[in-house]
């Protein structure tokens, strides 16, 4: 693929400035959930989009506010450093700082059609196709600097989340094998853990437990690992590891309840902005055989544990956990959750009043500017969506890509489908976000404070 604009120039004209202001949790001012702002501009929004020229490819891949500039890269197909291919199904992400002064991405590969281990890097089963790709990309020139698989032989890898010590944990979103459609060699349903500097071990935590994984936030201030569960019926876990800098070293899983009242449902019929103290109950078995789709769930229900709809991205920011409800909600639109883990505690924020407003958001990331990334995986139109700290959202990127064999030989209208990896640079300057399908990685830059993301 060759750059239509030089890119030294992609940085040069910029402009940017990286506030040093602090992320201030959503708990700090009040919040305004189910009432949306349609502001498009001030402090908030960056303004209306339009069709936005990729800075790689030159075609209008998506819509973006006016001054803001992208790059794709880590295409599906594209060649990794062992000659292997890029795998598809591009999913949840996150940036690290490279020893090599560049960003480096861990990426996620959402594989779950039958297929054997993409790469001849460490893998868990040979007849599942998921994993991780990592990737060195230079913010000064705008190009990859290296790629590689840093987990392979893994299934369904969906989200995940970064460690305080500089790793990917990421998690398997299915509980099939061995044996079954795919003919796994393993069982899975377990979290990795991948370094950021080398390739994994592929030793999955049993101890985190099996079930339909999707994301993880780690609080730096305890090592604690918070888990979330992608079923209609899904429990909210956390992990309390024996060393906190080694997982593998084993610990308790639990599931959140509410100290309220037993078995809370909290898919729908709930108030915004109303703390609930929180236990936990534990998951006396973590690592079962043999089991149900459910059996992690059942276990903590049982106990009193409290039930969400589809808990999907998980994200930790300055003293709080944020975590997506995929489908909850009175429209089975979204809901968005905040968790205080100081004092134990947990309250809405944020819950769709349409899918025109905000459409089964997914993977989300907190802005070092202030506010909350939105990645949405709806059946319309598929946005990025920013949410502010006193609780206006607005769409930032709307997905726009329409490809004809210009790249890879990819031909298709995937104008609907999912964003997923949200994750800015450690210095704030870009955010960096996936489309699923056909498999980009976008990197975007601009005047970001101007708004608070």
């Amino acid at each position: 693929m060759t750059p239509t604009i030089g890119r030294r120039r992609f940085l040069a004209t910029t402009g940017l400035a990286l506030s040093a202001a602090p992320f201030h949790a959503l708990a700090c001012r009040t919040s305004n959930p189910g009432k949306p702002s349609t502001q498009k501009t001030g402090k908030n929004g960056y303004g209306p989009l339009s069709p936005t020229r990729d800075e790689t490819t030159g075609l209008p891949l998506l819509h973006l506010p006016k001054d803001f500039r992208y790059l794709t890269f880590g295409w599906t197909g594209d060649t990794l450093r062992d000659g292997s291919l890029t795998p598809g199904m591009h999913d949840g992400m996150a940036a690290f700082t490279s020893p090599t002064d560049s960003v480096r991405l861990v990426r996620n590969h959402e594989t779950r059609i039958k297929a054997v281990a993409f790469a001849d890097a460490p893998k868990y089963d040979v007849n599942a196709g998921g994993g991780t790709t990592t990737i060195d990309f230079d913010t000064e020139t705008g190009t990859v600097i290296d790629s590689w698989a840093s987990l392979t032989g893994t299934a369904v890898n969906c989200a995940g989340g970064p460690t305080p010590w500089h790793s990917w944990l990421t998690c398997e979103e299915t509980i099939d094998g061995p044996g079954g459609e795919n003919d796994y060699n393993q069982p899975h349903g377990y979290v990795f853990e991948v370094p950021i500097d080398g390739t994994a071990t592929a030793e999955p935590l049993r101890s985190m437990g099996r079930f339909v994984h999707e994301a993880v936030s780690v609080d730096p201030n305890t090592g604690i690992v918070y888990e979330t569960e992608d079923q209609g019926s899904a429990g909210f876990y956390r992990f309390l590891p024996e060393n906190r800098n080694n997982l593998a070293a084993g610990g308790q899983l639990e599931m959140l309840a509410l100290s309220e009242r037993t078995k809370a449902d909290l898919r729908t019929d709930q108030t915004p902005d109303v703390w609930h103290p929180v236990s936990w109950v534990p998951i006396d078995e973590p690592d079962p055989t043999g089991i149900a789709a459910d059996s992690i769930f059942r276990q903590g229900s049982e106990n009193g544990g409290a039930t969400f709809a589809r808990l999907e991205g998980t994200w930790y920011g300055n003293g709080r956990i944020y975590i997506v409800s995929t489908s909850g909600g009175e429209l089975e639109a979204g809901q968005v959750w905040e968790y205080d883990p100081a004092n134990e505690q947990l309250r809405l924020i944020y819950e769709s009043p349409g899918a025109d407003i905000l459409d089964m958001p997914d993977n989300l990331c907190v802005s070092p500017r202030g506010g909350l990334i939105l990645c949405e995986d709806g059946p319309t139109d598929t946005f990025i969506r920013g949410l502010t700290t006193d609780g206006i959202i607005f769409p930032f990127a709307k997905n726009n890509v329409v490809l004809n064999g210009e790249i890879n030989g990819f031909e298709g209208d995937f104008r609907q489908r999912e964003f997923a990896g949200a994750t800015f640079s450690p210095d704030g300057r870009w955010l960096f976000f996936n489309a699923q399908t056909p498999g980009i990685t976008f990197g975007v830059t601009g005047p970001w404070t101007d708004g608070v993301l």
